[in-house]
């Protein structure tokens, strides 16, 4: 949520920001509006509660007495709770309509932020890992993976419908691997945490993902949402909160399943492990205070590289342009993976600075030094997201022979250097 100090007396530079995200402006003046109308029916409804309070007060020796004077004072007590009751209902109608509108209202995006309308006028600010070399006899993933019989889209397809997959063998022992290599590369840094998949929509609307993205999101009949990330219930933590100074950076990581209708992917290449409903992530999220948010941002940044970096697979670093930043985000990093057998360099993780935008849909605070609770800033990242990676491992390590070579840091978990065949296949 945005500030309403901010909003209120910097109307037209938040406009303008906004604008470069596509917020109409409109949008924002009808906000302002209705925040303005919100403090002027509280500014009624307390003067009316202060004089109905001070008339009480007043009258109840006269009341006592009885008498014409009292009659005409009971009457006018009478109007005064009708008009406080009045006054109550307009204040809870206009602090429902300002909510409406606020939790549309993107995050305004950073003054740093490349401005542009869509991925277009993303800046690619450096390469890493090998050298990206267009292969034209390598092949998409899934076929090599389906050939090895470890990957199998049409028995998902079976039980679930598309965008769904079921590994076999070691495709599902790559996939274990790949988390569990997520979680132990920043174990010294992140406290590894378990959290529930499904949230309440509360939670869901803390992150910013409700109810921008209501039709993008799997939920049941108890307003129990599937979390689309483990950003959600790790962010969640701390929800409604108000935190020691000495506590933050507070820094989380987790586990979990991943559930997204992916309404959107029309047009675009769903094949194999490209774009899934249901998927597994490592995800690192940090909460600090305001004064720390750049150094956390950049320490964030280096521990998703470093993970392509073990896994020794061609990245890139893509700062995101205004227009292409997510709901909830004020500057977004892409670490976009070159995969060969599709020929395109895939997003296999983003790096995200919320600033206090998520901390005060959620109301989480702390109390810093001089005493004042003041909103965090949180910050998060995808320390492994297993679907691309894994495609990603399988197009560069194929080999003429059909067999798949794994980069060494793996070899531990998968007790060799190469895939083994499904023993079923």
């Amino acid at each position: 949520m945005l500030d309403l100090t901010q909003l209120l007396t910097d109307t037209e530079a938040v406009a303008d920001r906004l604008a470069t995200k596509g917020v109409e402006k409109s949008l924002v003046l009808s906000a302002r509006d209705a925040v303005e109308r919100r403090r002027a029916v509280r500014l009624e409804l307390d003067g009316l509660r202060e004089t109905m309070n001070r008339r009480s007060k007043e009258s109840g020796k006269i009341i006592a007495r009885g008498g014409d004077e009292a009659e005409k004072i009971r009457q006018e007590l009478i109007a005064l709770k009708r008009d406080v009751a009045d006054a109550e209902a307009r204040f809870r109608e206009a602090e429902q309509h300002e909510r409406q509108l606020l939790l549309v209202l993107p995050n305004l995006p950073a003054p740093e932020a490349p401005v542009g309308s869509d991925e277009s006028h993303n800046v690619v600010l450096r390469y890493g890992g090998p050298e990206a070399k267009p292969d034209p006899s390598a092949r998409p993933h899934w076929e090599v993976a389906g050939e090895l019989g470890i990957f199998e889209p049409e028995r998902a397809a079976k039980l679930s419908g598309s965008g769904f997959s079921v590994l076999r063998g070691d495709g599902a022992r790559l996939l274990r691997a790949l988390v569990q290599l997520g979680l132990d590369l920043n174990r010294d840094t992140y406290e590894e945490t378990v959290v529930p998949h499904f949230v309440r929509g509360d939670t869901m609307v803390g992150t910013g993902h409700l109810p921008k993205f209501r039709d993008d999101t799997y939920s049941t009949v108890d307003d129990l949402w599937a979390v689309p990330t483990g950003e959600v219930p790790l962010t969640g933590l701390h929800r409604d909160e108000l935190l020691d100074d000495a506590q933050l950076p507070l820094r989380y990581m987790t586990h979990t399943a991943c559930f997204r209708r992916e309404a959107g992917s029309a047009g675009k290449d769903t094949r194999g492990m490209q774009r899934l409903h249901e998927f597994h992530k490592v995800e690192l999220v940090r909460i600090c205070r305001p004064e720390e948010e750049a150094a956390e941002l950049a320490a964030l940044l280096a521990d998703a590289e470093r993970t392509l970096l073990a896994l020794e697979l061609p990245y890139r670093v893509v700062d995101l342009c205004t227009g292409d930043l997510t709901f909830s985000s004020s500057r977004i990093f892409d670490l976009e993976v070159y995969s060969p057998g599709v020929d395109k360099w895939l997003e296999v993780s983003s790096v995200g600075d919320f600033t206090d935008f998520q901390a005060r849909r959620s109301n989480i605070r702390y109390r810093a030094e001089n005493g004042r609770p003041r909103f965090v800033r949180t910050l998060n990242g995808s320390g492994m997201a297993t679907p691309r990676v894994w495609a990603a491992l399988i197009e560069h390590g194929q080999l003429p022979d059909g067999r798949v070579r794994l980069p060494e840091a793996l070899w531990p978990y998968m007790g060799g250097e190469f895939l083994r065949p499904s023993p079923r296949r």
